[in-house]
């Protein structure tokens, strides 16, 4: 038995992100970043400087570091800087379309300038009667 489901096409992300954000600054070790993204069970850490968004962190980063027997070095040093964002009237779809064609399962959500979000491949495919995103 299976359950046809489709989410309706103007759903926005605003309404599937997290907006408790793992955040660290640059200059925090791989070590550290890492701990804290377990911690939380998460696949991804937002790297801020002076409150902008400046890069992320994500669990490829670190398992490239370790592959590179480089695990002593910064977030800075192992971090995609610069992320590609969406703003809070981005649409579900635009999000997932801009992760299958970047190769990446994150995306930072922006307002203007401030970062207030992050929405995973995960948040988009859950369904809405299953828990709150970030939980």
């Amino acid at each position: 038995m299976s359950t046809a489901y489709q989410r309706a096409p103007d759903e926005l992300v605003s309404g599937s992100m997290t907006r408790k954000l793992l955040t660290c600054a640059p200059d925090t070790t791989l070590v550290e970043a890492a701990h804290r993204m377990a911690d939380r069970r998460v696949g991804a850490i937002l790297v801020t400087e002076n409150d902008g968004l400046v890069g992320i962190l994500t669990e490829r980063d670190v398992l490239k570091a370790v592959g590179n027997d480089s695990i002593s070095c910064s977030v800075a040093d192992c971090m995609t800087h610069d992320p590609i964002t969406v703003g809070l009237d981005a649409s579900n779809g635009e999000a997932a379309s801009l992760m299958i064609h970047g190769g990446f399962r994150h995306v930072p959500v922006v307002d203007g300038q401030q970062l207030v979000g992050i929405v995973s491949i995960r948040d988009l495919l859950r369904l809405p009667n299953e828990s709150p995103s970030g939980v």
